[in-house]
């Protein structure tokens, strides 16, 4: 008798992939840091003191016992600003990467089911945005809306669902020649019911497999954005604030870029092994 085993469960694959343990770590580190910043912050982030301005770490001679990081120019604790920060970055990471999938999917599953001139215009469309530098068009983008947060998810959307467009475009167009697909046309079903019922369920994998990467990339573009003035106000505190504050003052104080460079990498890394794991979890081929 041949001792046929059975494919593992989806949870115990995700447990046994180290990439996707770390990431789905780092994910919700990063949601619960965002959550409870108010309580995590040991100062207002806002909270100007001069007299304890340039503290050093606590483990300095000179440092201070409640400022664990040490302090900016202006007196403010690098801890409390580095940890609301990491509400910008999320909040960033979630509405703009959701939405880039969102529109990205809706223009891939048509270009892809439908073909013809409908693929050719969606295609041509993609083609010359990816022909621009993505971090140069998103600042005339943010230039041209206007500096804010909002302009910043905004000019992410409009660049990245070009990611998720040749993707879904590319597998619609392998999903519509299955079978299945064949066997729901002869039963009666239209083409939105094939599209949404039938085509797009078995897209959702590589979904989120795309948007936990997209994710990382859009803390990046914020960081950026927010580093060059184009985001939230300077004196909001976000990851691009603070690198850009520390920056100005990195052979007096190094300190200051320690701790929000460290959140970044740590986030965008996160963020990519949570989408590499999955991949190696989800598709078949990679299993192997």
């Amino acid at each position: 008798m041949v001792n046929v085993r059975p494919d593992p469960s989806f949870v115990y694959r995700i447990c046994h992939e180290p990439r996707a343990v770390f990431g789905l770590f780092v994910l919700c580190v990063l949601t619960v840091i965002a959550l409870t910043a108010p309580w995590l912050a040991p100062h207002d982030p806002l909270e100007q003191d001069l007299l304890y301005s340039f503290l050093p770490p606590t483990w300095y001679p000179q440092g201070e016992g409640s400022y664990l990081l040490g302090t900016d120019n202006l007196g403010r604790d690098i801890i409390s600003r580095t940890v609301y920060g990491t509400r910008i970055a999320l909040v960033v990471a979630v509405v703009a990467a959701s939405l880039a999938c969102l529109l990205g999917t809706v223009l891939g599953l048509l270009a892809g089911y439908f073909g013809g001139k409908v693929d050719l215009v969606i295609s041509r469309v993609v083609d010359i945005w990816m022909s621009f530098p993505a971090v140069l068009l998103s600042i005339v983008l943010v230039a041209v809306i206007g500096a804010g947060l909002h302009a910043v998810i905004i000019a992410i959307v409009i660049i990245d669902w070009t990611r998720f467009c040749r993707v879904v475009r590319a597998e619609t167009m392998v999903q519509k020649e299955l079978d299945y697909v064949a066997s729901g046309v002869t039963i009666g079903l239209s083409r939105i019911q094939l599209l949404l019922n039938e085509i797009l369920p078995n897209l959702v994998p590589l979904l989120i497999v795309l948007l936990s990467m997209e994710m990382g990339i859009a803390i990046v573009v914020e960081t950026i954005l927010s580093f060059v003035g184009l985001s939230v106000a300077s004196d909001t505190p976000s990851w691009g604030n603070l690198i850009q504050e520390g920056r100005q003052y990195i052979h007096q104080v190094p300190w200051l870029l320690g701790l929000p460079v460290f959140c970044l990498i740590f986030s965008v890394v996160g963020l990519n092994a949570l989408g590499d794991g999955l991949k190696q979890v989800i598709d078949p081929v990679s299993r192997r």
